[in-house]
C-alpha cells in the first residue's frame, strides 16, 4: 500500500503548550495540535504565539500536525 503524502497548510500559533507542542489556527479557522519537526527542534528554533508557520497534516488525522517552517 502506498503511503499518502502529507497536506501542507499555513496557520498562526495561538497557544504554546508544554513539551514543544502548539495550538495552531489554520487559515480556514480550523484549530490543530502541532509539534515541532526534528530539524527545527534540533536547531532550537523559537516559536511564540502569533508566529505564522507552515504545517504538514497527515491525511489520516486532521487534528494533529507537524510544524516544518516558521515565517520571519
Amino acid at each position: 500500500m502506498a503511503k499518502e503524502k502529507p497536506v501542507v497548510v499555513e496557520g498562526e500559533v495561538i497557544e504554546a503548550l508544554p513539551n514543544a507542542m502548539f495550538r495552531v489556527k489554520l487559515d480556514n479557522n480550523h484549530i490543530v495540535l502541532a509539534h515541532v519537526a526534528g530539524k527545527m527542534r534540533m536547531h532550537f528554533i523559537k516559536i511564540l504565539p502569533g508566529d505564522k508557520v507552515k504545517l504538514e497534516i497527515s491525511p489520516y488525522s486532521i487534528e494533529k500536525g507537524r510544524i516544518i517552517y516558521r515565517y520571519k
